[in-house]
């Protein structure tokens, strides 16, 4: 009911601005403009879609607060005062139109462009209308709604991070930058600037977009906005839709590849990743994605080969010198890892998460008091990097300072008090001070974050046992058991508290089970429980 509603409206606006002699836009015959979801303007013919509609309608889905019809009672508007102007010069249909809505979108209305998409709300035409502000792909979408309202012979254009708008009349060709007030721009400044592949005769890049190509664009975006505020599964249908529209953007199967990869999607992630590679071969961050989603295959060779020939493409992409020095640190190659975390800090040396991971490295290595020295380097440039007094926990347990390793995780959980690590290894510190109340409180807080860790609960369990908490430590081995029913020592563990408790059936039932899986037992514990039985 609403939807007639709303077009029942429509359609007297329309009459309304016929019956008062204004002059018809050129886009009012659209098809498109009828269109109440994505999944209809995608139905349409190319040149039948309204493009404005389509980007409102879209954040209208990102947001329920927007109505997108006042929106477009508002282009249509910009776009009657430009046509007023353009009558009075006699510019109508012409390229000349392009200077008069220049002036009029960037210098009195002040639309201006932002340096970075941070915000993912300034990719949406609505919040571009609000604000008067945008990036080059929503301002685009701006000056490509008005451009179809006018019926000018405009088009989008894609080249590897950026978007831009084109005239082209079949006579007279431009660019126009929308992130430059509008101003010109050659292809050549286009194809060196954005490094656009060469040589390809079936790629998007550089092309007169139609307007269904331009929205396969922005769905490209709107997973990356999505992404940004973790909704994985509305990213992954932005970007199927992104890379279905347009196969030939290399950027939507590096963005949808990982959307895979945070899934734990590997096989899906390396044919997007691909994909991308086939179309833009000299990219180096998907070459490093590609190198991710081979390390959590654990195929380290094949993982470092990507990482190469990223930082051979990107001589500054510091994260590729981290990822080769983890996957060398895995092959146990510790002078490789650490030769290659030293080359990022000679071009990044006040980076504390660099002298962190030298400092795992050394720590591999079994040099904990070199370990030491990175991470305290590492907490110089920044005292709030909670994995750094982790390390530096792990590295003076292994050198006896046992009271200087429980003042270390204390820092690291002040930082995180949900450090599930830090909780296990304070647990253990107060364990082997035989304080096993202390141990048990940090091993509970652990297993309340991690409640299906069987070793948190094994640990749990011993800390009651040693307590003499039997009946406890009964109920934390079997959760042990019942995760990980192969767990050894959680049988033999229980096998001891059940002895204690004087069930001494279950004793030697777990007993058994433990010495069956290899575990060592004691002598005098089974001759005892066979003494009982």
């Amino acid at each position: 009911m609403k939807k007639v509603l709303l077009f029942i409206i429509f359609v007297l606006y329309l009459w309304t601005l016929e019956a008062s002699g204004r002059e018809r836009l050129a886009n009012e015959d659209l098809s498109g403009l009828y269109a109440r979801s994505i999944e209809q303007v995608l139905r349409l013919e190319p040149e039948e879609v309204d493009l404005a509609t389509a980007a409102l309608i879209i954040s209208e889905q990102w947001s329920d607060m927007v109505y997108g019809r006042r929106y477009l009672s508002q282009l249509d508007d910009m776009a009657y005062e430009i046509l007023e102007r353009l009558e009075d010069g006699k510019l109508l249909e012409s390229y000349k139109a392009i200077a008069v809505i220049n002036k009029y979108l960037f210098e009195e209305l002040g639309f201006e462009s932002i340096s970075e998409a941070s915000n993912p709300n300034d990719l949406f035409l609505h919040t571009v209308l609000d604000k008067r502000r945008g990036y080059c792909l929503s301002l685009s979408i701006l000056y490509l709604s008005l451009g179809e309202r006018l019926g000018l012979p405009l088009y989008g254009v894609v080249v590897p991070g950026h978007f831009f708008v084109r005239y082209d009349d079949g006579q007279v060709r431009f660019n126009i930058e929308t992130t430059g007030k509008g101003g010109y721009a050659s292809d050549e400044h286009y194809i060196e600037k954005f490094n656009v592949p060469e040589g390809d005769d079936d790629s998007i890049y550089m092309l007169n977009l139609d307007k269904i190509q331009t929205l396969g664009c922005f769905f490209n975006n709107l997973g990356n906005s999505y992404s940004d505020i973790s909704d994985t599964d509305s990213a992954q249908r932005a970007l199927e839709m992104a890379v279905d529209i347009n196969p030939l953007l290399a950027e939507s199967h590096t963005n949808l590849g990982n959307i895979y990869l945070k899934k734990g999607w590997i096989k899906e992630a390396v044919k997007e990743y691909r994909a991308a590679l086939e179309i833009k071969p000299d990219d180096a961050k998907t070459h490093n994605n590609l190198g991710n989603a081979y390390f959590q295959q654990e195929w380290w060779n094949d993982a470092i080969s990507e990482y190469t020939k990223s930082v051979n493409l990107d001589p500054n992409f510091i994260d590729a010198y981290k990822n080769l020095s983890s996957a060398y640190c895995k092959k146990e190659m510790y002078e490789s890892a650490s030769s290659w975390v030293r080359q990022a800090l000679s071009l990044k040396p006040e980076d504390a998460g660099l002298y962190k991971q030298l400092g795992d490295v050394y720590s591999q290595m079994g040099g904990y008091k070199e370990a030491i020295i990175q991470y305290e380097k590492a907490l110089k440039f920044d005292g709030d990097l909670a994995e750094a007094y982790y390390g530096l926990g792990v590295c003076c347990n292994k050198l006896g300072l046992f009271e200087e390793e429980i003042v270390a995780y204390k820092e690291a959980l002040a930082i995180k008090p949900d450090m599930v690590s830090a909780l296990v290894n304070l647990g253990g510190a107060y364990f082997a001070k035989q304080d096993y109340d202390t141990a048990i409180e940090f091993y509970s807080r652990a297993v309340g974050i991690k409640p299906e860790d069987s070793t948190i609960r094994y640990n749990l369990g011993a800390a009651y046992s040693n307590k003499e908490d039997y009946q406890q430590a009964v109920i934390e081995y079997r959760k042990a058991i019942e995760i990980e029913p192969r767990m050894g020592d959680a049988h033999k563990g229980l096998g001891l508290a059940y002895y204690k408790l004087e069930k001494y059936d279950l004793a030697a039932e777990h007993i058994k089970i433990a010495k069956d899986l290899g575990v060592e037992i004691a002598e005098e514990l089974l001759a005892a429980i066979e003494d009982k039985l």
